[in-house]
């Protein structure tokens, strides 16, 4: 049985809007946002836009909103990932998606020389264990699913990142209720995510959880 005692660390909930698809591709983040949180309440926030130099094709300024007067005139990518790098510090990650924005991540923090052992979670992947009657895992269904917060703004860092944090926090609340635990590591609730959705029972009870 795996001990439910973990060494307190926050979590910080993030998106990224990009130029495209692939960072092998030339893609680049042109938006981070961020919130941190700290025994279930958002306590701060992190959100800028930036300026890699290249110019956004119309389907990416359709989606976001994001034009390319906003990013020219936004700081430079270098400087805007240092702040953030800053941020996030050593604690967990998460992002809807996560393989998605990890790879962004890790090509933008290689471009200024910041290497550092990063814990992701990926609340698509997780739902997908905790919710699986849900009609998609989409975020936006899951928070018309669960009736979470919601500005109603979608494809921007920070609005994405909020509704992402709020749906972790949902799901760490509903596992907590069915087990009657008062808290779940972040180790074993990411952990839902690596493993096949037709074994949570076991994956759970494998770590105290009956």
């Amino acid at each position: 049985m795996t001990s439910l005692i973990e060494s307190p660390r926050d979590t910080v909930v993030l998106d990224f809007e990009t130029s495209g698809m692939s960072p092998a591709k030339g893609a680049r983040v042109i938006e981070v946002g961020a919130v941190r949180l700290r025994k279930g309440r958002i306590v701060d926030r992190f959100q800028s836009l930036a300026n890699p130099n290249i110019f956004l094709d119309d389907f990416i300024t359709d989606l976001t909103g994001i034009t390319n007067e906003m990013v020219h005139s936004a700081e430079p990518i270098d400087e805007v990932m240092e702040k953030f790098s800053n941020f996030i510090g050593d604690d967990f990650l998460v992002a809807h998606n996560a393989s998605f924005d990890q790879k962004f991540l890790d090509a933008e923090l290689v471009r200024i020389g910041c290497h550092r052992p990063l814990t992701f979670g990926c609340s698509l992947l997780v739902s997908r264990r905790v919710y699986p009657q849900s009609p998609n895992h989409k975020l936006a269904t899951l928070v018309d699913y669960k009736d979470l917060p919601t500005s109603g703004t979608y494809h921007r860092a920070l609005a994405d990142a909020e509704m992402t944090a709020y749906l972790w926090l949902m799901m760490e609340a509903d596992l907590k209720e069915k087990y009657s635990l008062s808290e779940i590591p972040f180790s074993i609730l990411s952990g839902l995510g690596r493993i096949s959705p037709k074994i949570v029972d076991v994956y759970l009870a494998k770590h105290g959880f009956s």
